[in-house]
């Protein structure tokens, strides 16, 4: 819809009220602020939830694959001929031998529930981008040296080069009964996977130190499964689960954290369709600042049409006035709502100070950091959003402009 000269010049003029028509530009920079602050707020709570999901998913997976194969009874005697299966199987990039058990930690008195894992070598490397003090090379069989989590270290006070017990109530059998399994371990390296759960439980050594502990011999628990694609997981590995049914069982990711995705994506959009109000609310607004600017210009109005002006001149010169204040409080929304992503942990930080509140804990958040991760389909379709709505609230001001009666309006002028 393409202005004339004319149309275009009476336009800008509307859009920057002149002298006594303060009111008017007081509501309309009002209405610009709230469009901003609509989609800025949208942009902000959409990009988190995204990253929240994101983050979560990139560590679980990170730690845990795509899926876990795990025996029934807890342990898979014949395990080498299924991870040789398994890593045939089309789509899967990754399938390594794990065993993981619950179990006891002491340190000076203090005791802590853990989940001992048992990985491989070239698992135990992949932690080496989330080892914040130590050296994961020193974790080799039968070395007797474990990696454990941040906050794990924390809760029991214990740095690298300490030595810790880990206790399996499952020992040996004597004549006095069953005698616990008490087994030092040196902490070679303390990681940060930032997933609190994580962080807090896991004890990291290799496969053949945890078959020992757990007296297991040349068994595992489970095999961890690594795809091309996350998504199709249950897809790529549906005929393997039908060929291990009464041996073991086949988890993906999508079941094993079910309720928490789930909540999630209620929640996601939940907040969506709360903050779209806000956008309606900001179109309204617009609307109510169009019709007092045709009120104040009804006169004005009757005299262009006495002119000339054709009734769809007058409905784009109101259109576009409308519209270019939905289209300034989007782009600034955008603007605003980036930098606020930018800055979001510095916000939060700054908040708990002067608050002296814990806004973000991560035993309660899961993950250390605030996350974010802005989907470009997803701002496109908040920006449309708004624009659509701006100009929708156009249109009834724009129309009862268009249709001003010269006559009636100037006959006692």
């Amino acid at each position: 819809m393409l202005l004339s000269p004319f149309e275009w010049t009476v336009a800008k003029r509307y859009m920057l009220p002149g002298k006594g028509e303060g009111f008017i530009a007081l509501v309309a920079g009002i209405s610009v602020g709230v469009v901003m602050l609509s989609v800025a707020l949208l942009v902000v709570v959409m990009s988190v939830m995204n990253g929240f999901r994101a983050e979560l998913l990139d560590k679980i997976v990170g730690l845990n694959g795509h899926a876990i194969i795990q025996a029934y009874g807890g342990r898979l005697d014949d395990w080498q001929d299924v991870l040789q299966e398994v890593r045939q199987t089309p789509g899967v990039t990754r399938a390594s031998p794990l065993i993981e058990q619950p179990l006891l930690v002491t340190y000076n008195g203090r005791v802590e529930g853990v989940l001992v894992r048992g990985n491989t070598g070239e698992d135990i490397r992949r932690l080496q981008p989330n080892v914040v003090a130590g050296n994961l090379a020193a974790l080799t069989p039968d070395a007797a040296q474990v990696a454990i989590g941040a906050r794990l270290a924390e809760n029991l006070g214990i740095q690298v080069g300490e030595t810790i017990t880990v206790i399996n109530p499952a020992g040996r059998s004597t004549p006095f009964g069953t005698v616990p399994r008490q087994v030092g371990y040196r902490v070679a390296a303390i990681f940060e996977i930032g997933v609190y759960d994580y962080d807090e439980k896991f004890v990291v050594m290799p496969i053949a130190d945890a078959q020992t502990l757990m007296l297991i011999g040349d068994t595992i628990g489970m095999i961890e499964v690594k795809t091309d694609d996350a998504d199709k997981v249950g897809e790529y590995l549906a005929p393997l689960a039908r060929k291990l049914q009464g041996r073991a069982v086949v988890n993906d990711w999508k079941t094993i954290n079910a309720s928490l995705f789930e909540a999630l994506e209620v929640e996601r959009v939940a907040m969506f369709f709360a903050l779209s109000m806000i956008v309606l609310v900001a179109a309204f607004n617009i609307l109510s600042s169009l019709v007092m600017l045709v009120r104040a210009k009804t006169r004005d109005i009757a005299i262009m049409r006495t002119m000339g002006a054709t009734r769809r001149s007058l409905l784009k010169i109101f259109v576009t006035t409308g519209f270019t204040i939905g289209a300034v409080g989007t782009l600034a929304g955008l603007a605003l709502g980036f930098i606020v992503l930018f800055f979001r942990q510095n916000i939060v930080n700054a908040i708990q100070i002067v608050t002296g509140q814990n806004l973000w804990d991560p035993s309660v958040r899961f993950l250390s950091t605030l996350p974010a991760r802005s989907d470009p389909v997803e701002i496109f379709g908040i920006a449309a959003l708004a624009l659509t709505l701006s100009f929708l609230a156009t249109l009834y001001p724009s129309f009862k402009a268009a249709s001003t009666d010269p006559v009636q309006v100037l006959r006692y002028e």
